[in-house]
């Protein structure tokens, strides 16, 4: 009997128990909360795994703005488990989607006072922070609720900015005293932050001319060692170029966004783009334009100066009979030929055709990997870019192409785009990420 339970006993014991701590760390990695909370019950080992580092580095908190109980209770496990593995938190990330009362931005205000004190307290190691889309300047933020969250993550980020490398407030919607009191609280008794990674798109509210603050100079004189920066055109200035010269070392890419929205008629030399371009070697620019299509607004923001990698001018459907893609086409963005590596249009030329200012324009750019183009387009257009292709004159990497139609069926151009895609399919296949469809835009 003693021999026979021997040779069982192997064959009984499961092989997880003899899984390697690494391996056991990946399982329990690809776990939900509740699932790890219930695998750390089986045995020992797997609940001295539960206490991995590896486990709780990054946390993704999501708070809706049309609350269920299901993810009430979901929202509470993971702030249970942020307060109670905090110290091993590296990366968090905290979302707040639409809320649609005060009830529900109060609730946020007092859950996130608790959390961040918790995690003030208790860990030394975060080296990133998102809370992204708050839109502080809705009046389901009411004056009291907005104060005390902004005093809340003030404090924090005075306790632990030494730690931080990147800061991620995209759409904070703030009054500039508020947003630059904000990013102040990250150099708090220094005179610099180590911040590398900054992203305040959309942080201050529309209409604010954040360029002309003197604050706001002020307190981005503090960030030393940016890498990247997201940020809106409104806060663009020559002062601030030449503050950001002293990132010139580290500095990287400048996203730039700029809305109809926000004020853009400042002026801005471009020595002083010539400057830091010249003093920050690896700088590429990357601008956004959110409805600015006219000819004479583009041309005062992109001077010549500007080592820009992509443009995106998008028009949002909205059509002006007045207005003509045609001058920059020709005359604005082959200025940057020698630098423009992704290019994206999304507009409604119905009012005229620019195949060919399109295609000399993706000829023109050698550098060109990346382009997308919503717009009112002859389907053969797409085969005059595959040619080129072909022919070498241009080295896409990604093409993706909406063609607009004025008809709701779509039959006659669908043939024709798959007759274009047999006939280039081996080079399709091989060269590029190939997106294209009709669409009828009526």
């Amino acid at each position: 009997m003693d021999e026979e339970s021997e040779l069982i006993q192997p064959q009984d014991q499961s092989c997880w128990a003899a899984l390697p701590d690494v391996c056991l760390c990946r399982v329990f990695w690809w776990l939900g909360d509740r699932d790890r909370s219930r695998a750390a019950l089986v045995c020992r080992k797997w609940n001295q795994m539960m206490y991995s580092a590896d486990l709780w580095r990054y946390r993704t908190i999501t708070f809706s703005g049309r609350p269920s109980r299901v993810h009430a209770s979901e929202v509470e496990s993971a702030l249970w488990y942020v307060k109670k593995f905090g110290r091993y938190l590296e990366r968090l990330e905290v979302k707040f989607l639409n809320p649609y009362n005060a009830v529900l931005t109060k609730k946020f205000q007092v859950t996130m006072r608790g959390l961040l004190s918790c995690l003030s307290k208790s860990n030394n190691r975060l080296k990133s922070l998102s809370i992204q889309h708050l839109e502080l300047d809705r009046l389901v933020w009411r004056n009291s609720i907005r104060s005390s969250f902004i005093r809340s993550l003030s404090f924090f980020l005075k306790k632990m900015g030494k730690h931080l490398d990147y800061l991620n407030l995209k759409g904070a919607r703030l009054t500039v005293e508020q947003g630059c009191h904000i990013l102040d609280s990250l150099s708090h008794l220094r005179n610099e932050n180590v911040i590398s990674e900054l992203n305040i798109e959309d942080y201050f509210s529309h209409h604010l001319a954040v360029y002309s603050s003197p604050q706001f100079k002020k307190t981005m004189s503090t960030f030393h060692n940016l890498v990247s920066l997201n940020l809106n055109y409104n806060c663009i200035s020559d002062e601030l170029l030449e503050n950001l010269c002293e990132n010139a070392s580290t500095l990287w890419t400048i996203n730039i966004k700029c809305h109809i929205h926000d004020p853009h008629g400042q002026v801005i030399w471009g020595m002083s783009w010539a400057k830091l371009a010249r003093q920050a070697t690896n700088l590429k620019v990357n601008f956004y334009f959110e409805r600015i299509m006219k000819y004479e607004r583009l041309a005062r923001i992109l001077l010549q100066e500007i080592p820009v990698r992509s443009i995106s001018l998008r028009s949002c459907y909205f059509s002006d009979p007045d207005w003509s893609m045609r001058p920059t086409l020709i005359d604005l963005l082959p200025t940057f030929r020698h630098t423009l590596q992704k290019l994206t249009f999304e507009f409604n030329n119905n009012h005229e055709s620019l195949d060919e200012e399109l295609h000399l324009l993706i000829v023109s750019c050698r550098k060109l990997f990346y382009f997308k183009i919503w717009a009112f387009l002859d389907v053969r257009f797409v085969e005059r870019i595959l040619k080129s292709q072909k022919e070498r004159q241009c080295a896409l990497r990604t093409l993706k192409v909406r063609i607009y139609t004025n008809r709701y069926e779509t039959n006659e151009e669908d043939r024709t785009l798959r007759e274009i895609y047999r006939k280039y399919r081996k080079l399709i296949d091989s060269e590029l990420s190939y997106f294209v469809i009709a669409y009828p835009m009526m």
